[in-house]
């Protein structure tokens, strides 16, 4: 077999929030009385982005009105509060939401991003991002240094559906004239990644920074804790 494309997700995959957006959520969280610890808010991380997985891939959030994005992420609040066991209102939620917007943030790539897409790009493999982001990835990507080593960004609102959904990965597949066998997707989601790669026969691979699919317990695709790990990967398949 051969590899001739490796599609990336961006965010806890290539680069992350700087601060941390643990961080940031605790902070917030003390600022309204609720005592939650770092592995508690991971959990409740887990629980939120499923559901930002399941509801970008029906509708982009550039699609939803002003309203809707605000509901949107007044629910993905209530869910990180409710993964540590708190339940909070949907207006709680809105309100920790736009405190959290005030946060100054910016994005920070990890130490394993350049070196692994130097390593990839020298061989001759087709790079690409595959983000449901609708920020301005291409600036993001520029600014972070990125740009130089992919062929391409891709995110939600550019095919009208975000991962799990197939356009996405379709739409990476076309540009790159590669068959789905001859890909590989790297992503740290199990529900937009994972399974969203699995169902157009790319082979997934899931990163897991932060150890919450510990070893042994999770078999749906192969699993690496550094983007470094791909290298092994790619020799095994050769």
């Amino acid at each position: 077999m051969t590899i001739k494309a490796i599609f990336f997700d961006f965010y806890n995959t290539l680069s992350r929030f700087d601060p941390p957006r643990e961080d940031l959520q605790l902070n917030i969280c003390r600022s309204f009385g609720i005592n939650i610890t770092k592995p508690q808010i991971l959990n409740g991380y887990k629980l939120a982005d499923s559901f930002m997985a399941r509801e970008i891939g029906i509708n982009p959030l550039r699609n939803r009105t002003k309203q809707e994005v605000i509901q949107f992420f007044s629910e993905y609040q209530r869910l990180v509060i409710q993964g540590s066991g708190i339940d909070i209102s949907m207006e709680q939620g809105e309100s920790m939401f736009r405190a959290l917007r005030k946060l100054p943030y910016d994005f920070k790539l990890f130490e394993d991003a350049i070196p692994t897409l130097q390593i990839l790009s020298s061989k001759g493999l087709r790079l690409g991002i595959l983000s449901n982001n609708d920020d301005d990835m291409n600036s993001i990507c520029g600014k972070l240094g990125l740009n130089k080593y992919l062929d391409f960004i891709i995110t939600s609102g550019d095919v009208g559906s975000g991962k799990p959904k197939p356009e996405i990965f379709n739409k990476a597949l076309e540009i790159v004239n590669a068959k789905p066998c001859e890909s590989i997707h790297v992503g740290d989601q199990y529900e937009s990644d994972i399974k969203g790669a699995l169902g157009v026969g790319i082979r997934p691979v899931l990163i897991d920074r932060d150890d919450m699919y510990p070893e042994g317990t999770y078999n749906e695709s192969e699993r690496i804790e550094s983007l470094l790990q791909l290298q092994d990967i790619i020799d095994s398949i050769y």
